[in-house]
């Protein structure tokens, strides 16, 4: 081969390569983002006007609001016209709390028109229970089989550390570990969480 073939051969592997990266750069930007996180699947339908996760983060300077949904990152502007609801200010929200935006485009950027934060389950008070009766179930043992303890928060929290004896059935994958409940209707069987959400 002489020098001008191997150039042509050259240029078109380049060229060829160019337009491989081209397209993949085009298909990472057709992927996208979540925009519900898995527990809050279980009471809201996916709206695209609407990106419901945990809040990450608030940059006053900014003016940007950060929501993590799965392992994506979002970043919403905001401003003074933005509604809070359920906090009296962003910086009272709770890194990790259940958040809902509302949001509008305005130029390339996502805007806030509201953001919601999560309010407390209300349960009645006959179904909830005291440490003190907890930690006597406890102490009694789950093995003696009077009843079923069910840590409910995301994996990684149990594994975290966990109250002994119980079992790990994640909150939003609940309908998939039903099976690992006890199939006797009158068992006792107490859920615990990161707290009230």
């Amino acid at each position: 081969m002489n020098r001008k073939s191997i150039m042509i051969v050259f240029i078109s592997i380049l060229a060829a390569a160019g337009l491989f990266l081209s397209g993949a750069v085009m298909a990472a930007d057709t992927v996208q983002k979540p925009k519900i996180a898995a527990p809050c699947k279980q009471c809201h339908a996916p709206d695209e006007k609407v990106l419901r996760g945990g809040f990450a983060g608030i940059s006053k300077k900014a003016e940007t609001i950060q929501i993590q949904i799965g392992p994506a990152t979002w970043l919403v502007k905001f401003g003074d016209d933005t509604k809070l609801i359920g906090a009296e200010k962003f910086s009272a929200i709770p890194k990790e709390k259940e958040i809902a935006i509302s949001v509008v485009e305005k130029g390339d950027s996502l805007y806030a028109s509201s953001v919601s934060v999560k309010p407390p389950a209300k349960i009645a008070p006959e179904k909830l229970m005291k440490i003190e009766d907890l930690s006597k179930l406890v102490e009694m043992g789950t093995a003696k089989g009077k009843f079923t303890l069910v840590d409910s928060r995301p994996l990684a929290r149990y594994n975290e550390g966990h109250i002994p004896g119980a079992i790990s059935i994640y909150d939003a994958e609940f309908e998939k570990n039903i099976d690992r409940l006890p199939k006797e209707k009158k068992k006792l069987i107490v859920f615990y969480c990161a707290g009230p959400t």
